[in-house]
């Protein structure tokens, strides 16, 4: 029925590993054999691909499939201070690769807890389902789409969304693909956030998004309180650890596979989870697969 869709680079494999573990984890062994696992990357070697392959298989998913292709030409990276062009590839999913009705996308550096397929039992044919972004919530008041609420005031106010959990119908994917494209070609200059302010750009105009609740994508936010008190006055909930959530994502440039990392609550869950990875993976004998700047 779905496919989650992944954009792995080199950079980022042993956190995909961690990812599509998680994912498996958080489904029954029936849902994961009805489930299909999608991966898009610019640079995997053949050994890096068919090792997630082997480990798809392993977790018991019922379909895997990977291609190699490149970001849209308009692409604009704005921000590529821990950020590469692979971001873009988000939208590189089509009808023909998924082969699935819906396409659930996520981001490599997520600790995933629960079953992230419960949003789209309300998603609309013609919706993308979005969780708001916590640090950059509204339009306007935020660092988010600079001088697009100047330019059209109409849009002050409104929701912005983060793009590192994406719902979908597979046949609306190449709209969005069309939608951003736009936007990157006609409002270059209100983007900030990558292909997340393009998303947003299209998502505005065409009024398709279906708030999701914050659970499936919720912040890591103890690291950034480890630097400083500013997330406190931007971040409408408690900042403490949402144990309820059913995805945490790890936001910002610090990961928790980096040794430099401030050491939270959900970066301690998160290695926990990593190292239990990455026995897996060693058990399907590959060499050398380790965390860059592992601690």
């Amino acid at each position: 029925m779905y496919a989650f869709g992944l954009c792995i680079d080199q950079q980022y494999l042993v956190p995909g590993l961690a990812a599509l573990a998680g994912l498996a984890g958080s489904l029954t062994p029936a849902a994961r054999r009805e489930a299909a696992v999608r991966v898009l990357t610019l640079d995997l070697a053949p050994a890096q691909a068919l090792l997630l392959a082997d480990l798809a298989k392993r977790a018991g998913f019922g379909s895997f499939d990977l291609r190699r292709c490149a970001p849209l030409r308009s692409s604009r990276m704005a921000d590529a201070s821990y950020i590469t062009v692979t971001t873009y590839l988000r939208f590189e999913f089509t009808p023909s690769f998924v082969r699935r009705p819906y396409l659930i996308y996520v981001d490599a550096d997520v600790l995933v807890r629960g079953d992230v397929s419960e949003p789209l039992g309300a998603l609309a044919p013609d919706e993308t389902g979005a969780v708001r972004d916590e640090f950059n919530p509204t339009v306007g008041e935020c660092p988010a789409l600079p001088g697009a609420a100047e330019r059209w005031p109409h849009l002050r106010g409104r929701p912005y969304f983060n793009a590192g959990v994406l719902w979908t119908h597979t046949d609306h994917m190449p709209r969005i693909r069309r939608g951003v494209e736009q936007a990157l070609i006609h409002a270059r200059r209100h983007i900030l956030h990558n292909d997340q302010d393009a998303l947003n750009l299209w998502l505005l105009r065409s009024g398709r998004v279906r708030p999701v609740a914050g659970g499936f994508n919720r912040f890591e936010v103890g690291r950034f309180l480890e630097r400083g008190n500013w997330v406190r006055r931007v971040v409408t909930r408690s900042p403490k650890p949402d144990p309820a959530a059913a995805l945490v994502h790890f936001v910002g440039p610090e990961k928790p596979w980096q040794a430099d990392c401030p050491v939270t609550e959900e970066v301690v869950e998160y290695q926990r989870h990593l190292d239990g990875a990455m026995r897996h993976v060693r058990r399907l004998g590959a060499v050398g697969v380790e965390p860059a700047g592992a601690r």
